[in-house]
C-alpha cells in the first residue's frame, strides 16, 4: 500500500515537472538568448576558431542562402544573436589575448575573450580597463557591439576606449577599422549589434589600476541630481559611481543610496590588487532575491539588507579592477514561464526627479514587478551611429520579473511602451540591447538616425547575410 502511494506521488511530481517545463522557453532543441522570449530552430551553431574558417563559413552561407548571426555570452535580450533557420557563430572560443603593451597602455584581444580575461592579463602591469559593464562575464565583442557603459564617470561609453578593431564583412574581406582607416565602419559596428560583420579582435586603450576608498551616502530622488553635480562630478578624485533606488514599499522610488569610489593615493596598490576570484553568500542572497520577486515583504527585507551593506562598505579599500567585477551569480534565474528582464532608460540629469516621479505613478497601474533600479552616469556620446547618450545623462537600469506567456507579454509590452512615452516626454532615450517592446514609432523618435544606419547596413551587406531579430523588428520599409 505504502509503496503504491509512493509511486503515485512520484508520478504526480514527474507530471507536474513535465507540465511546468513544457513551455517553449525550456525546449532544449530551440535556441534563445537570456530573455527566452524568442525560442526558434536554427540551422546550426558554429564555434569560431580561425579566421580562414570564418571566411569559408560566410562563403558557404551565401551559397546556401543562409543568414549568419554572431553570439558571445548571449546576454542581450532582443534576439540580437540569432535568427530562425540561420547559422549562429559562437565566438566564445575565439578568445586569445594577443598582446599587452604596458608602456602604451593598450591591449589587443580576440572578440570572444571576456572582461575577466582582460583584467587577468593587465592586472600584473598595474593597468585597468577604462570602461565595461559592472560584471566581467561578457565578451569584448559583445560589449562593443552594444557600446556598453558602466560605473566610470570620466571615460564615456565603451566606444571611447576602442582604438581599432578588425572586422570580417559580408564580402569576405577582413578590414582594419579605426577612426582613420575604414572610418565609416567605426561608429556603425560599435553599437551596431552584429549587423555589419564579425568583429575578430579589438585594440583597447587602458588606464591605471588604482586604490579607491568607498564612500556611501544616503540621498533621495529629489536631491540626487544636485548631489551628483556638486559632490560627485565636482570631485575630480571620484572616478567610479553607482546609485540604487529603493523598490521597498516604504520609500518606494524615493529613497536612494549613492556609492562613490574615491582615489586614495596614500595607500599602495600592491596591498589591494589581488583579484577577487569567487562570489560570497550566493545561496542566501539568491533566496532573498527570489523573495524580492514574489513578495512586498521580500522587497522590504532586501532593501533593508542593502542599506546595512552600504553602511558597512563605508571607507572600505578596493582596487579599480576589483571594483569593476561585481557579483552577479545570485541573480541568475531560470524558472519556466517567467524571467527577469532588463530595460534601461537614459534621462537628462535635470529631468531625473520628474521622470522617476512619473515612473512611480505608472508602474502600479501597469502591474509591472520591478525588482531593482541602479543609476549610472553616462557622458554625452556623439560618435556612435545609434548613440543613446545625446547629452550627459543618468542611466536607470530597471530589472523586471515578467511572465513569458503570450498574454503576460502583451501586458508587459503595453506597460513598457507607456514608460517609453514618459522617457520621450522627458527628452530621454532607451537602450537597444533589450527586449524590443517599444513601437516602431517610438524607436524612430528616440533614434532619428536609424534610417541612415539601416541605409549603411544595406550598403555594406546588400544580401542581408548578417541577420538578427533587432534588424527584423525595426528596419521597417
Amino acid at each position: 500500500m505504502k509503496k503504491g502511494i509512493a509511486i503515485i506521488m512520484l508520478a504526480a511530481i514527474c507530471m507536474f515537472q513535465y507540465i511546468q517545463n513544457s513551455s517553449p522557453d525550456q525546449d532544449p532543441f530551440l535556441i534563445t538568448d537570456y530573455s527566452r522570449l524568442h525560442p526558434v530552430k536554427i540551422e546550426r551553431i558554429i564555434p569560431g576558431r580561425e579566421e580562414e574558417q570564418l571566411v569559408t563559413l560566410l562563403h558557404e552561407a551565401k551559397v546556401k542562402n543562409l543568414t549568419v548571426s554572431i553570439a558571445g555570452q548571449r546576454h542581450s535580450q532582443g534576439g540580437h544573436t540569432y535568427y530562425k533557420d540561420g547559422i549562429v557563430v559562437d565566438m566564445t572560443s575565439f578568445n586569445k589575448i594577443l598582446s599587452v603593451d604596458p608602456q602604451a597602455r593598450k591591449i589587443r584581444v580576440q572578440a570572444g575573450a571576456t572582461w575577466k580575461d582582460v583584467q587577468d592579463a593587465v592586472n600584473p602591469y598595474g593597468l585597468s580597463v577604462k570602461m565595461m559593464q559592472s560584471q566581467n562575464v561578457f565578451t569584448i565583442g559583445g560589449s562593443i557591439s552594444v557600446n556598453a557603459h558602466g560605473r566610470d564617470i570620466r571615460n564615456g561609453s565603451l566606444i571611447k576606449s576602442v582604438e581599432s578593431f578588425r572586422l570580417l564583412t559580408a564580402d569576405g574581406q577582413i578590414r582594419e577599422v579605426s577612426r582613420t582607416e575604414n572610418a565609416d565602419l567605426f561608429p556603425l559596428a560599435l553599437g551596431g549589434y552584429g549587423l555589419f560583420g564579425i568583429i575578430l579582435d579589438v585594440t583597447l586603450t587602458l588606464t591605471e589600476d588604482e586604490v579607491y576608498r568607498i564612500l556611501t551616502e544616503e540621498t533621495n530622488v529629489n536631491s540626487y541630481a544636485d548631489y551628483f553635480r556638486k559632490k560627485v562630478q565636482g570631485d575630480p578624485d571620484i572616478h567610479l559611481h553607482i546609485a540604487r533606488i529603493s523598490v521597498a514599499t516604504e520609500g518606494y522610488l524615493s529613497d536612494m543610496y549613492a556609492i562613490n569610489y574615491r582615489v586614495d593615493k596614500s595607500i599602495p596598490l600592491s596591498a589591494h590588487n589581488k583579484l577577487k576570484t569567487r562570489e560570497d553568500w550566493v545561496v542566501p542572497l539568491k533566496l532573498l532575491f527570489n523573495l524580492n520577486r514574489n513578495f512586498d515583504w521580500g522587497k522590504n527585507a532586501l532593501w533593508s539588507l542593502q542599506k546595512s551593506y552600504f553602511v558597512k562598505q563605508r571607507n572600505t579599500i578596493i582596487s579599480r579592477n576589483n571594483a569593476m567585477r561585481s557579483d552577479s551569480e545570485f541573480m541568475e534565474y531560470h524558472e519556466a514561464g517567467k524571467n527577469d528582464l532588463l530595460q534601461e532608460y537614459f534621462i537628462p540629469v535635470g529631468e531625473f526627479a520628474s521622470f522617476v516621479e512619473d515612473l512611480k505613478m505608472l508602474l502600479p497601474q501597469e502591474h509591472l514587478n520591478l525588482l531593482n533600479i541602479t543609476v549610472r552616469y553616462v557622458n554625452r556620446d556623439q560618435e556612435a551611429a545609434l548613440s543613446y547618450a545625446r547629452e550627459d545623462m543618468f542611466a536607470l537600469v530597471c530589472l523586471f520579473n515578467v511572465p513569458l506567456s503570450n498574454s503576460g507579454q502583451a501586458a508587459t509590452k503595453q506597460g513598457i511602451q507607456r514608460i517609453i512615452d514618459q522617457v520621450i516626454r522627458h527628452h530621454g532615450t532607451y537602450y537597444l540591447p533589450y527586449a524590443a517592446y517599444p513601437t516602431m514609432e517610438q524607436f524612430r523618435e528616440v533614434y532619428p538616425e536609424n534610417k541612415a544606419f539601416f541605409t549603411k547596413k544595406d550598403e555594406y551587406d546588400p544580401g542581408h547575410l548578417f541577420m538578427n531579430y533587432f534588424y527584423e523588428q525595426y528596419k521597417g520599409d
